[in-house]
């Protein structure tokens, strides 16, 4: 069941051409729009960085870890193992999770060994194959590395990431801090997963049953947020901006003239995500009132396309300044969330630079807009890098001496976002 909300003021001065708004989206078992024919398919694929730097109690816990998530698959779903270096091993062929192919399984993982370097288009390639042998599966898969990328690969991932595009999902974690947060997150966004880090060996086990869990809940795939928008109308951006910032306008897949779809990944039973469209339109006379965008959930299910809830984006152009200066709390919120993660990310970058003075500048202005909003889970990690003095004004100072793993943690999770009051 889909509920789909949108926030806005639709009010607008004279010649006045932008309009935003924040379209929030509901699963709820009991109530709002049902889905026809929910896919009950899972196929689950683990991706394990096996590189030479991967040995000791990096490898000991990957495959323990690996072990218990192939334990805790349900006998409904399927599953595959693929190990990763300077070429991938398709471990474990695409199986159903019963007993027998669980114990084939683990003894296999057991024997991984770690040798050679990283190239991740390798990797992604027979994932890629598996997957395609259940294309009406909901399909997630679980990447882990602790290194970098071969600088020779670039090209060669981005051709493979577009080829695994809208086929599945992959949440991607780094263990330790010799990986490049960038390289991650740009096979999690490109694929609608995640990205984080796992600071010691030890972690990753339970932070591999979270990712399990939450794939597992999963109900619904092949879905898209679907924007009208009138003649002459231009989608400045579209923007998941919760539960993280997830920019997906260079995403639209042109559906018509004026229609275009943008890829929302699959979702659970019981979740709730916030989009922020911010349209360009034709202005208007004093007066008039028009539909500036029509945004709704399409799902895909066989072939057959099922529009699941809508709603309207408005605007309205009036004289009346107490109405046009007003901006829409939720709007105000999130515009200031994707502020506050630019931030932390321009004042990392100077930071590393050596330019202490704008990294002092980006990062309080991340602090005092982390304190407004009251997103205190990305205030504790600022704090890490920086001494506050008053968060409020966002007066701070660089630390002089800071722990890798903080700088990583607070760049990881810099696009996770706090989310509106109701």
């Amino acid at each position: 069941m889909f509920i789909a909300e949108v926030f806005q003021n639709p009010y607008l001065p004279q010649g006045a051409k932008e309009v935003n708004a924040i379209m929030t989206i509901t699963t709820n078992g009991n109530d709002g729009v049902a889905i026809a024919a929910p896919k009950s398919q899972r196929l689950f694929g683990i991706i394990c960085d096996t590189s030479g730097s991967m040995g000791g109690a990096k490898m000991i816990a990957a495959k323990e870890a690996i072990i218990q998530i192939i334990n805790l698959l349900p006998t409904e779903a399927a599953f595959f193992v693929i190990t990763g270096s300077s070429r991938a091993k398709l471990l474990v062929p695409l199986v159903n999770a019963v007993p027998e192919n669980k114990l084939r399984a683990i003894s296999q993982v057991k024997e991984i060994s770690a040798n050679g370097g990283t190239v991740m288009s390798s990797w992604l390639h027979p994932a890629l194959g598996e997957f395609n042998k259940m294309p009406q599966a909901i399909c997630q898969a679980l990447l882990l590395t602790d290194g970098q990328n071969d600088p020779s690969d670039e090209q060669d991932l981005t051709r493979t990431l577009a080829a695994c595009e809208g086929r599945f999902q992959c949440d991607c974690r780094g263990v330790g801090t010799d990986w490049r947060v960038a390289e991650l997150q740009q096979i999690a966004t490109r694929l609608l997963g995640t990205t984080d880090i796992i600071s010691s060996p030890d972690r990753i086990a339970a932070d591999f049953q979270e990712i399990l869990t939450k794939a597992m809940g999963k109900t619904v795939s092949d879905v898209s947020l679907r924007l009208w928008t009138p003649v002459g109308a231009k989608v400045l951006f579209c923007k998941q901006v919760s539960p993280e910032i997830v920019d997906v306008t260079s995403r639209a897949k042109v559906v018509s003239e004026r229609i275009v779809d943008y890829p929302t990944g699959a979702w659970g039973s019981n979740e709730s995500r916030d989009y922020h469209f911010c349209i360009q339109i034709n202005a208007g006379n004093i007066g008039d009132e028009m539909l500036a965008g029509r945004a709704s959930l399409i799902t895909q299910t066989n072939g057959q396309e099922t529009k699941i809830t809508e709603a309207k984006i408005l605007a309205t152009w009036t004289e009346d300044e107490a109405k046009t200066a007003k901006i829409d709390r939720r709007v105000a919120h999130y515009t200031g969330q994707a502020e506050l993660s630019q931030f932390i990310q321009e004042g990392l970058e100077a930071k590393a630079q050596g330019n202490i003075d704008v990294a002092t500048a980006k990062l309080g202005k991340a602090v005092k807009l982390a304190h407004d909003s009251g997103n205190e889970a990305t205030a504790k990690l600022l704090r890490s890098v920086v001494d506050v003095e008053d968060a409020a004004a966002g007066t701070v100072r660089i630390k002089r001496t800071v722990a890798k793993e903080d700088e990583m943690m607070l760049e990881t999770r810099s696009t996770k976002t706090a989310r509106i009051q109701k």
